[in-house]
């Protein structure tokens, strides 16, 4: 890594007045110092308080730094080393090591690349191509229980041929996969060892922002290497099944894996994630917490895979806009649903593109992305109330969760042609050009209503719409016609935003459409 550097003065006359200057700046700073060691002999506030505008005193809530000592010394044993290989096929037996330049050289002047039939050296027989076992990558991770099962990243062993796990007293065994889960990136591997010191899980709920931790891992492949930090944020959503822990602990290519340590020597996550624009360490990165990747691990070990739940929805945020003409409080969370799967647990269970999931089971929707973690958490063939609010009620349904398969998703509905139909001259006010639809094609999207968008301007355009989009709501009344929706229109205020339900191929979502001042 390129680090920059400093220059420093070289004439005689500039080193001493950069030594001056230190010379000067420690004097003011001693100053201070002395004053307040001769006012606490003399009886003033003590080294642990300081004064306050108020006259009176505070504790000091911050006194010295941690000793990380004994932590590496605990769990430093239980972090290994994870090396892994793959075999790959060299073409017609040439020397992978070789560019395609000097291949090309090679057949120029001897009719064929080193290592091919009919090159220089070339023994009869040979065959044209073989299997190579070639260094992947390396990762870390860490021994979870003393018969020899490791805890790392899936992103660390996949499309690997060969594990070899190296522990902290440097033996090498070569390991066996257990099972991985890419959609959370935890892996489990085992090791024919016993008697492994085995690390201690800690309570993920109990770690605060602000509180130090440390890591432990084989950055850049160097063994045991220890950083240190503070947790930054917890919950931070990064687009995973999972909600991280964010850090500053220094975290570079070969930490994958390796456990994230409270100060009472329990690990609280795996390292996995960093946010970088040169591949290397820029102050943030991220792990899985300790929790979220036993309940994985649990699976792991005793099917081999993941068991997830799925209950066959789009979903997206709910924007402040929306959640604002809505009417939702301030703060309120919900994931909008923006189709529903044809047949699937939604699906019967009443569930409308539109809607927004407000609870799941016994649980709040804070945030959208909440809602595939609570589904996936749950138990294929369980039942479960769904809370949705819909046109400004709310509407309690029960479904059963069904099992998640990595091949379901939503197929797009073809655009099918609209019939002609008479837009009124309020929503050509908004910019919008309107048109019925037939039952045919009603059926085929599945909608009770809804006019299709044949041409979006001005306000509307502005908000998002466009062509082809099917409004299907307006102010929280379902559109049934361009009649219906003109009446619709007449009845709201213009001057306000107004918020209306729209559909874009197989997706619903929300726009709030200003009129002009």
């Amino acid at each position: 890594m390129r680090v920059p550097h400093l220059s420093m003065p070289t004439s005689p006359a500039r080193r001493w007045l950069f030594a001056g200057a230190a010379l000067v700046c420690t004097g003011a700073l001693l100053t201070p110092l002395l004053s307040h060691h001769t006012a606490t002999a003399a009886g003033g506030p003590s080294a642990s308080t300081v004064s306050t505008s108020g006259g009176g005193s505070a504790p000091l809530l911050v006194k010295g730094l941690p000793d990380f000592t004994e932590l590496v010394e605990v769990v430093g044993p239980s972090v290994v080393n994870i090396r892994t290989r793959a075999k790959v096929q060299t073409q017609h037996g040439g020397n992978p090591e070789m560019d395609e330049e000097m291949q090309e050289l090679f057949r120029r002047f001897f009719g064929a690349p080193p290592g091919q039939p009919g090159s220089p050296g070339q023994r009869r027989g040979r065959p044209e191509s073989q299997p190579e076992s070639v260094p992947r990558g390396v990762g870390s991770g860490f021994v979870m229980s003393a018969d020899g099962y490791v805890m790392t990243n899936a992103h660390v062993v996949d499309g690997a041929d060969e594990i070899v796990v190296r522990l902290n007293d440097k033996r090498e065994l070569k390991a066996r996969l257990v099972g991985a889960d890419k959609r959370t990136d935890v892996a489990l591997l085992k090791i024919e060892a016993t008697g492994l010191s085995a690390v201690r899980f800690g309570e993920v709920s109990r770690l605060k922002v602000g509180e130090w931790v440390i890591a432990i891992g084989s950055p850049f492949d160097l063994d045991n290497t220890v950083t240190a930090g503070i947790v930054s944020a917890k919950a931070r959503d990064t687009g995973e099944m999972l909600p991280f822990i964010q850090t500053d602990v220094a975290i570079n290519p070969g930490n994958s894996g390796g456990p994230l340590i409270n100060m009472r020597g329990e690990v609280v996550g795996i390292n996995s994630q960093i946010y970088s624009r040169s591949g290397g360490y820029m102050g943030i990165s991220f792990a899985i917490p300790i929790d979220e990747a036993a309940r994985v691990v649990d699976q792991l070990r005793t099917r081999g895979h993941v068991v997830r739940g799925r209950i066959g929805v789009q979903i997206g945020e709910v924007s402040t806009d929306v959640a604002e003409t809505l009417g939702l409080p301030k703060g309120t969370g919900g994931a909008l649903v923006r189709s529903v799967e044809i047949g699937s647990p939604a699906d019967k269970a009443g569930i409308e593109a539109g809607d927004i999931v407000m609870r799941f089971g016994d649980k709040p929707v804070e945030k959208w992305n909440d809602l595939p973690r609570l589904v996936g958490n749950t138990a294929p063939g369980t039942s479960a109330q769904v809370q949705v609010l819909r046109r400004g009620k709310t509407h309690d349904l029960k479904l059963h969760v069904a099992e998640m398969d990595a091949e379901d998703q939503a197929q797009p509905t073809p655009d099918q042609p609209t019939p002609a139909g008479e837009t009124g001259a309020i929503a050509k006010a908004l910019g919008l050009s309107l048109s019925n639809l037939n039952e045919a094609q009603r059926k085929e999207l599945k909608l009770r209503g809804g006019v299709r968008i044949t041409q979006a301007q001005g306000a509307a355009a502005r908000a998002g719409l466009r062509e082809d989009d099917i409004l299907l709501s307006v102010a929280d009344v379902e559109v049934r016609d361009t009649a219906q929706l003109e009446t619709l229109l007449s009845k709201v205020d213009r001057r306000k935003p107004l918020q209306v339900l729209y559909r874009r191929g197989v997706w619903a979502q929300y726009a709030v459409i200003r009129a002009e001042p």
